[in-house]
């Protein structure tokens, strides 16, 4: 399994696609947005291809954590954990990011709390789903 950055944006739409819009019925008009261009991207593959992507925006101090998919057939194998540390890795190695911030479905709040992030403020609708926000200090 290797995960790194990426300029391969079909590839991580692709796993998007099929986690959020088919899976999660959440609609293309929210899944696609502008962002993309100026984000940076995490693409993880083994040798039958892309498994899983996760979407890095950075403003100030503050870097923002996304668009984290994992192929229904890679899951329950550690790859989203795998993701999530590499993308705080990514954080901390940027120079002035000082605390990682993420939506985090309520379903994947136990997920998050144990990579060391936080929850905080109060519950709301992203796409129809529910979701909190989270913060990690780095």
């Amino acid at each position: 399994m290797r995960i790194a950055l990426t300029d391969d944006l079909a590839a991580c739409r692709l796993i998007r696609r099929r986690v959020f819009i088919e899976e999660q019925n959440v609609s293309e008009a929210d899944e696609l947005d502008d962002l993309d261009g100026v984000a940076l991207h995490l693409l993880a593959r083994d040798q039958t291809g892309p498994l899983g992507t996760a979407r890095l925006l950075i403003g100030g101090e503050t870097g923002k954590i996304g668009r984290v998919a994992v192929l229904q057939q890679a899951r329950g194998r550690g790859l989203g954990q795998a993701l999530m540390r590499e993308a705080i890795a990514v954080l901390r190695a940027r120079p002035g990011v000082k605390k990682a911030k993420l939506g985090a479905q309520l379903h994947a709040l136990g997920f998050y709390e144990a990579l060391g992030f936080v929850a905080f403020g109060p519950e709301y609708d992203d796409a129809g789903i529910a979701h909190r926000d989270m913060e990690l200090t780095l």
